[in-house]
């Protein structure tokens, strides 16, 4: 009869030290807590001490820039506590009231905010007219403004990206967020599917721009750039707006399942950090997203994060 190997199945000490260590990691590298509040944390579990760790829960909070950006560390703590199997006592001693009131405030503020300042746009600009013309451009001529706009738009591109931006075939690098780190691929999404064609009009723009035939609009002295500005002011755009509806528009060729696929999808596009714990609620823009022909009552609100760009 031929030997069976044999499984043998650490003790259920050693498992609960491999799921302590794991969780100690996770606080430390995604949710930035140093390594003494982490230690603090995971001793007073085993004391049950749950003052202490109140306390240092609540400090952790107050080293937020925000009360929002605190209830975000609290949320991925307690989630954290409960994969490790912490009392319910434990988890329950970091949550507090004045932070989440104070968070809710500020969700409100910026709610109100993005409200004010939604990004709509003429049927010139919709997904199907941005799709039409990025299919029908031949590279093998001169782009114009037009085809830098939709360019822009279809790789989520800000100004500063222009001319740094690659498209390999292990993801995407030289974005921004990645200025003065280690430029590790993100992955590509887009609201153009096929990596190859978006590669070659991504190319295609880069070198007129490095020709002087066009200037780069994260130059705002050149010449150039005025009439790249002008030109968007005649459809009621800035170039920053562009960023964000390529993000929606990939959002909808992808077709996103649920709220939270949506929002993983446009996080993708826009090339954002996986690991980012910051709620996507603390500081928002709306794009109100209609197809072509579509009134602008008719547009369906998307809730984006807002990095700024």
């Amino acid at each position: 009869m031929p030997n069976q190997r044999t499984i043998i199945k650490p003790p259920k000490s050693l498992e609960e030290e491999i799921v302590r260590e794991k969780a100690k990691r996770i606080l430390q590298n995604r949710y930035e807590f140093s390594e003494d509040q982490v230690n603090t944390l995971f001793s007073t579990q085993e004391n049950e001490q749950c003052e202490n760790v109140r306390a240092e829960a609540y400090a952790l909070a107050l080293s937020a820039k925000n009360a929002n950006a605190g209830l975000s560390r609290l949320s991925c703590l307690r989630r954290e506590l409960r994969n490790l199997g912490a009392l319910p006592a434990i988890v329950e001693a970091t949550k507090f009231p004045d932070i989440t009131e104070e968070a809710n405030k500020i969700q409100r503020d910026n709610q109100k905010k993005a409200e004010a300042n939604c990004i709509d746009y003429l049927d010139h600009f919709t997904l199907e007219s941005v799709k039409e013309r990025l299919d029908s451009y031949d590279t093998s001529t001169l782009p114009d403004l037009q085809a830098l706009a939709d360019i822009m738009i279809m790789l989520c591109i800000c100004p500063a990206e222009l001319t740094t931006l690659r498209i390999t075939d292990t993801g995407v690098t030289g974005y921004t967020k990645n200025r003065g780190q280690p430029d590790i691929p993100r992955k590509f999404r887009s609201m153009d599917k096929d990596r190859e064609r978006a590669r070659d009009l991504l190319t295609w723009i880069q070198n007129v721009i490095y020709s002087g035939r066009i200037d780069n609009p994260d130059n705002p002295g050149k010449p150039g750039v005025k009439w790249f500005n002008r030109f968007l002011k005649n459809y009621d755009l800035i170039p920053k707006y562009l960023r964000k509806m390529g993000a929606v528009y990939a959002v909808v060729m992808h077709r996103a399942q649920n709220l939270a696929h949506a929002m993983t999808i446009a996080g993708e596009a826009l090339r954002h950090n996986p690991d980012n714990n910051t709620s996507p609620a603390q500081n928002y823009v709306i794009v109100n997203y209609r197809k072509k022909g579509q009134t602008p009552e008719q547009a369906r609100p998307f809730h984006l994060y807002n990095d700024d760009n």
